[in-house]
């Protein structure tokens, strides 16, 4: 199936941004795209049982999509009022060259593997 490298991009951000509020609403304690100061990104906050050993089991995913976002973050978090539409543009960014990167090597993968075909 071939997929154009917009639609991979919008579906990649539209999962993106819904993994991370569905995350979010089992890890912390408001349901919440973005979790207020003081509450971690990745989500491992948590003290109940079970919603620390949910989060524990998405950490790797979580590092990958928002890890390299913490200094951003950091940054703007330094102002107290921060609008969340800086976040969302951050976010968005990274999670836009993530997904040029993986159609990228999904491309590449698939080429390979065509041209080993007999």
């Amino acid at each position: 199936m071939k997929i154009s490298r917009t639609k991979f991009v919008i579906l990649f951000l539209v999962s993106a941004f819904a993994f991370q509020f569905i995350t979010n609403a089992l890890a912390l304690s408001e349901v919440r795209l973005f979790p207020g100061n003081g509450e971690s990104f990745l989500g491992t906050g948590s003290e109940t049982g079970w919603r620390s050993v949910v989060s524990t089991i998405l950490l790797p995913v979580k590092v990958v999509l928002i890890g390299p976002l913490i200094p951003f973050i950091n940054f703007l978090r330094q102002e107290p009022d921060t609008p969340p539409p800086f976040f969302l543009i951050g976010f968005a960014f990274y999670w836009t060259m993530l997904a040029l990167i993986l159609y990228y090597l999904f491309g590449k993968i698939k080429r390979s593997a065509n041209k080993h075909d007999f």
